[in-house]
């Protein structure tokens, strides 16, 4: 891999969320630490049960996760991501190199599988992989209507032209933790309370205002109104 492309999915994985999962306390602390030196945020448990509840609520750009769990393994964690999502690029991670084991993976369209005990370097070119993976299948851009596109990583929304339209911060702000909580309906009062620093500017009327203010420039239809709940975005 060239320089310039290391830098380029450098810069990436500093805007991609990643899932760990790791039954090892110690051990996920410790990757835990290594991994925010190289992305944007990580999102650790120890379980399948756990993991699943957070794929629930939050954007992951990345999944690594170890084979030996308690209850569900890794192999068939990622086995039923596989069913509805076969994109997104997953490491395994393991302490046994057993031939069933890896001839199961080679059919789960993995990354990488490395063995445990993990180096930074190793990691780190796994995630390089990644981030090469995300920027060719172009994951990282965002589709609405109208043929309207938002580049997650350089915060740009573009028509269909490709002509740039322009983002207030709020807005960014506001489309970015749609983005990052995709999957479900956001409360009127966490949306207030995540785009806004200041209480004083915190009201029902300014959060109406930005709302119309991005829909009007990402399509109507891409916000829904969940009565007396919240918002949701669609994508």
């Amino acid at each position: 891999m060239s320089e310039d492309n290391i830098k380029k999915f450098n810069n990436i994985l500093k805007n991609l969320n990643v899932l760990y999962i790791e039954d090892e306390e110690n051990i996920r602390l410790n990757i835990k630490k290594v991994l925010l030196l190289l992305c944007k945020n990580v999102f650790d448990t120890g379980s399948v049960e756990e993991a699943k509840e957070i794929l629930e609520k939050q954007r992951i750009d990345i999944i690594i996760s170890d084979i030996n769990l308690p209850k569900q393994n890794g192999l068939d964690f990622v086995e039923e991501i596989r069913k509805i999502n076969k994109k997104i690029p997953v490491i395994l991670l393991s302490a046994y190199t057993e031939t069933n084991y890896l001839l199961k993976a080679t059919k789960l369209k993995l990354i990488d599988y490395l063995t445990k005990p993990v180096n930074f370097e190793t990691l780190n070119q796994a995630l390089l992989k990644c981030a090469e993976d995300i920027y060719e299948n172009a994951m990282f851009i965002i589709n609405f209507q109208n043929k309207i596109q938002y580049n997650v990583l350089n915060k740009k929304l573009e028509d269909s032209n490709k002509q740039e339209i322009n983002l207030t911060s709020k807005e960014v702000a506001l489309l970015d933790y749609f983005i990052k909580n995709n999957t479900r309906v956001i409360s009127h009062e966490e949306l207030k309370n995540n785009i806004w620093e200041d209480s004083y500017e915190t009201t029902d009327s300014a959060l109406k205002n930005l709302l119309n203010k991005l829909r009007k420039k990402i399509g109507k239809d891409s916000i829904s109104n969940i009565s007396g709940v919240g918002y949701k975005l669609n994508i």
